[in-house]
């Protein structure tokens, strides 16, 4: 029987009984892990994640755990769906959490640049220095600035003078200027270039349009669990992001050595990844676009003996390559398209 690590504190209750039951029904099936994933479709990793608590599984997932483990899908699935309700709360906690600290970061970037922003510092009266560190919205420190220059005394005349221009208010108005410069060259240059493809009526002076690249879907209308599409998903992982298990297939299988390289795509979310098994620890495999799109995408085997690398975003199953590199010395792709 394997034996589980204690799950994380934070958990959510009910998550964290989801994941009390999966481990169950693992241990009462008497399979491992490595046979579950190969069972289910679902990598050895992923499983791990889930069993662990530190990754919800999809529903798919769950449906084919409860067909290899004998056990009743509405059942699992209406517990799947209370605990995916608790994770999705969780997440919107947290990122309310992230969303506070940067409006906290924005409010002390505008103090900074415009100094009259809320959490803006001033020199103290009767001192010559500025005020000391404080944090940016990079979220690194900035020593402490010179104090403006006073003001010259007026000069000789009926009129009184006017009062010392507000800190920060030519910095504002030097960045408004240039905003706005920029701004008017880039409306010119857009003006002579739309001239210029527009030709005077003759053919050859006419540029080939060409098609528009398939706009990525929105949110929306991504499946429940799908996280990303297209460009979006590139360097993330496909088990987080949603686009493995049932939204995946394999479209590449080659050997390289005793290992076995695959090119795993899904049509939904638009990427590829590189998947290998049967591999030594130490082995790396790459997914990469034969069409020069994206950099490449690596993975490195561990003690699993298995390893994915993240995505790649791909027009087609036919644009993906993955390659082997082994410890032992052997390299080996598979063949676009085939």
């Amino acid at each position: 029987m394997p034996r589980w690590k204690a799950l994380p504190e934070e958990l959510d209750p009910q998550v964290r009984e989801f994941a009390t039951q999966l481990r169950r029904l693992v241990d009462k099936s008497g399979l491992s892990i490595a046979a579950v994933a190969d069972r289910t479709g679902y990598s050895k990793t992923s499983w791990e994640r889930y069993l662990n608590g530190r990754l919800l599984a999809p529903k798919g997932a769950i449906v084919a755990l409860a067909e290899v483990t004998g056990t009743n899908p509405l059942h699992l699935t209406t517990m799947w769906e209370l605990s995916e309700r608790a994770w999705s709360r969780s997440e919107m906690r947290h990122d309310m959490t992230m969303e506070a600290i940067r409006i906290t970061q924005a409010r002390d970037a505008l103090g900074e640049f415009g100094g009259d922003g809320p959490g803006a510092s001033r020199p103290g009266p009767g001192t010559g220095a500025g005020p000391g560190p404080r944090p940016a919205a990079s979220g690194g420190w900035h020593g402490p600035e010179s104090p403006a220059a006073p003001p010259r005394p007026p000069a000789a005349s009926p009129t009184p003078p006017a009062p010392p221009a507000a800190p920060g208010r030519g910095r504002r108005r030097t960045a408004i200027f240039v905003t706005a410069l920029v701004g008017a060259l880039l409306v010119i240059a857009g003006a002579v270039l739309l001239t210029d493809l527009g030709g005077g009526g003759d053919d050859t002076a006419k540029v080939a349009e060409s098609p528009s690249a398939k706009p990525s879907p929105t949110a929306s209308e991504l499946p429940a669990g799908v996280k990303c599409a297209g460009d979006d998903c590139t360097g993330e992982d496909p088990e987080l992001m949603g686009c493995g298990g049932e939204f995946a297939e394999t479209a590449t299988t080659t050997k390289v050595g005793t290992a076995v390289v695959e090119v795993r795509y899904s049509e939904t979310c638009g990427v590829a990844w590189a998947r290998i098994t049967e591999a030594a620890p130490g082995d790396t495999v790459e997914i990469s676009s034969t069409q020069g799109d994206g950099d490449p995408q690596t993975g490195t085997v561990n003690a699993d003996k298995d390893a994915y690398t993240p995505m790649l975003a791909v027009p087609s199953a036919a644009a993906a390559e993955a390659c082997a590199t082994l410890t032992t010395g052997v390299e080996g792709c598979t063949t676009a398209g085939g």
